[in-house]
């Protein structure tokens, strides 16, 4: 079960708009990888929590996923509590990875920022021996990221995701209520015309020329970054 870099959204898609394309470049790695949905996302304008399952399943396919789940915590209401916490507490502990990424302090969406305090103190009281999770051993991953979403952040760092930008593509199509297509007559939201797929990859693209490559995802560190080989940060 044990799956090497996991990453928590606060609403299924999330991930797949802001950093699957590092998920995919690890998975073609090696590395196995995992998504955390806390909520099912019940609360959006379009679709409803039964399609958003089957899309992030569908999602997770693409992305050649080791592991997916959802909390079932409630969209749009979810609170800094302790059995949310212990909630997420268990997933670290079970999966044991050692990389988590998660959403940003700051984002459009409320959820976001409550989400992203949340997993970063459960990933650290993951590692504090007292508090029980039975039959599970504490464990703390060796790094937290923040993923950049709706909001433009400055990253610290940059991943190279050119690529896997057409799976990242894929994997975000795969939410057809949520994303445009022209037969939809649906309620419109922020992310569903036909401009903003162009968005998305007009910022990867824009993040990949800092770094010399085609495109990027960038990340926001919440420690120092420490590498034996000054080379690894070229």
């Amino acid at each position: 079960m044990k799956t090497d870099i996991l990453a928590f959204a606060a609403h299924p898609d999330d991930v797949e708009l802001a950093c699957s394309g590092t998920l995919i470049m690890c998975r073609r790695m090696g590395k196995t990888t995992g998504i955390i949905d806390l909520t099912r996302g019940e609360l959006g304008t379009r679709g409803s929590k039964e399609t958003r399952k089957l899309e992030a399943e569908k999602a997770a396919g693409i992305m050649q996923l080791s592991h997916r789940e959802n909390l079932g915590l409630p969209d749009g209401f979810f609170t800094h509590t302790k059995e949310n916490m212990l909630a997420i507490v268990e997933v670290i502990r079970r999966l044991k990875p050692e990389i988590i990424l998660c959403n940003a302090p700051e984002d459009r969406h409320p959820d976001h920022a409550r989400a992203s305090k949340l997993v970063l103190e459960a990933s650290f009281y993951a590692g504090l021996q007292k508090i029980e999770t039975p039959g599970l051993d504490a464990w703390r991953p060796r790094a937290v990221h923040y993923y950049i979403q709706d909001m433009y952040l400055h990253p610290d760092f940059l991943v190279d995701i050119s690529e896997a930008v057409e799976d990242k593509q894929k994997a975000i199509k795969a939410y057809d209520s949520q994303f445009y297509k022209p037969s939809d007559k649906g309620p419109q939201t922020p992310i569903s015309s036909a401009q903003f797929m162009d968005m998305v990859l007009s910022r990867s693209s824009a993040l990949g020329r800092y770094i010399g490559v085609a495109h990027a995802e960038g990340f926001i560190r919440t420690r120092y970054i420490g590498v034996k080989n000054i080379f690894d940060v070229l």
